[in-house]
């Protein structure tokens, strides 16, 4: 991971925000031949005994999950907004052009549950993204045959986490005049340049 001074969270605490308001990770393994698998999963992010461990489920027999049955070993990717900035918006016009984004990287075990640990884990899932007590799309809402029968197509898993490193890459390294400026022409531009923008606005304070 691209590891500069500049492009680090000043807490902690703003990595593991980060990852919760980013919850769909990348997750990377590789198979019994060492090739490489990755494949897209929303999890939740769990505190226990002062350490930081990812629940998701994902289907049976796919070749990601075969591959972590051979191998634990998994880098799980969580991604933000992220955008083009120009040089031309510099004070100084005579340096390259670059892209502004925030990841965090997340090295673990990972380890396959049994069934209790499955319908518990499909219950809080659908409760955190729901986020409605009144949603009748919740785990105790749907019919038991229905639940039942889903959950021998998929498996649920916890990695234990046991390193990160993060980049949260957002002009830090530019003068005051060039990062306001960057601001105001990613205000222009679509989505991912306003959120971009957005976050630059609430991190000023810790660049200058």
């Amino acid at each position: 991971m691209y590891n500069i001074p500049h492009f680090k969270a000043a807490d902690h605490k703003e990595v593991i925000a980060f990852m919760h308001a980013h919850p769909f990770i990348t997750l990377c393994g590789c198979d019994a031949n060492n090739q490489p698998v990755a494949t897209h999963v929303p999890v939740l992010i769990v505190e226990r005994d002062g350490k930081l461990f990812l629940q998701a489920h994902i289907m049976r027999k796919q070749k990601h999950t075969i591959a972590f049955e051979h191998n634990p070993d998994v880098l799980a990717i969580f991604s933000g907004a992220h955008t083009y900035v120009s040089a031309s918006w510099y004070t100084t016009k005579t340096i390259g052009s670059t892209w502004n984004y925030q990841a965090v990287h997340a090295k673990g075990k990972l380890s396959f549950q049994n069934d209790a640990f499955l319908h518990d884990l499909l219950a809080r899932l659908t409760e955190y993204f729901e986020n409605n007590p009144h949603s009748p799309s919740l785990v105790p809402e749907l019919p038991e045959e229905y639940v039942s029968n889903m959950m021998k197509a998929i498996v649920a898993f916890e990695i234990e986490i046991t390193s990160m490193e993060h980049v949260f890459k957002l002009s830090q390294n530019r003068d005051k005049e060039s990062y306001e400026n960057i601001i105001e022409q990613l205000k222009r531009g679509d989505e991912e340049a306003k959120a971009v923008a957005a976050t630059m606005i609430k991190n000023q304070s810790n660049v200058f």
